[in-house]
């Protein structure tokens, strides 16, 4: 068999082997948009919960996913961008960044099962928060780190060394330089990433069973004291997610069109988590075009 026709075999192999992937996705996503959207109404996506049955609208569910999403950003986002920087920038090479960076794929390779499970023996249970909005969002802030820190690091070490020699020979200290030269360029990067492991974040159910709770109290869209137990700011209030309604209402649900909320809510993940992807490339090209002034 002469080298042309070898190339025409392995090059027809991989095109199937893209082709079954696409299409599974493409069946999974069809399936799904298909199954849940034809019962997804304005009602449904700001109505309330029964408690007892799961019946109603997401509203709360809807609310509090995206709170909890914040949160968790705003703990993990600083947390990862410093280790980021120290890990591109200034961590020497030698045992310790070795024992890090282990450390850090040690910590990515965890199930998400044994991350909530840590969260409810620590925070719910160790230091007795109970099932709360800040549980979940500590518990998600170790699922996020991982990705997030790699990101940031491996964003940061793309950018080219003549940027950070210009900055130095301009006689910038190597912060300035970090901070004004090689973050704007590597910007893109991490902002692509962060929006990526929002949607992660954004769809993860069972680090938030333990954590984050199974209920959803009526919370008072009036009142935004985050003191007052009622607000829905409150951040110690129990916060059943969209992700984890899914997954009461299948296991749990006593309404008699449970499989048809369940089918609603699910599209209404998918198409959140996809917003959030389209989101990451598009942000992402966008200040690729103005950092790099390319068209």
């Amino acid at each position: 068999m002469d080298a042309k026709r070898k190339d025409f075999i392995a090059t027809v192999v991989i095109d199937l082997i893209v082709a079954a992937v696409v299409g599974i996705l493409v069946f999974l996503l069809a399936y799904i948009l298909i199954s849940g959207l034809p019962h997804v109404s304005w009602s449904f996506l700001t109505g309330t919960t029964d408690a007892f049955s799961g019946a109603g609208g997401i509203g709360v569910q809807l609310f509090n996913s995206f709170y909890l999403l914040v949160l968790t950003m705003l703990i993990s986002i600083p947390i990862s961008l410093g280790a980021g920087i120290y890990l591109a920038e200034y961590a020497k090479d030698n045992w310790r960044t070795s024992l890090i960076r282990s450390a850090i794929e040690v910590l990515s390779s965890l199930p998400s099962v044994v991350v909530g499970l840590f969260g409810f023996l620590l925070f719910v249970v160790k230091f007795k928060i109970g099932f709360s909005v800040i549980s979940g969002a500590i518990a998600l802030t170790f699922f996020n780190l991982p990705l997030l820190t790699r990101n940031i690091e491996e964003s940061l070490s793309a950018v080219p060394r003549n940027q950070r020699e210009a900055g130095l020979s301009l006689g910038l200290s190597k912060w300035k330089t970090e901070i004004g030269i090689i973050l704007p360029v590597a910007l893109p990067g991490i902002v692509t990433g962060i929006v990526l492991s929002a949607g992660r974040v954004f769809g993860e159910a069972a680090a938030l069973i333990y954590t984050a709770g199974q209920s959803a109290p009526v919370t008072n869209f009036s009142d935004w004291n985050p003191m007052d137990p009622a607000s829905p700011l409150n951040p110690f209030r129990p916060a059943e997610t969209l992700a984890v309604h899914i997954w009461k209402v299948n296991t749990e649900g006593l309404a008699s069109n449970a499989a048809q909320l369940s089918a609603a809510a699910s599209a209404v993940l998918i198409i959140a988590v996809l917003l959030f992807n389209l989101g990451a490339r598009v942000l992402g090209n966008f200040l690729y075009r103005r950092v790099t002034a390319s068209k």
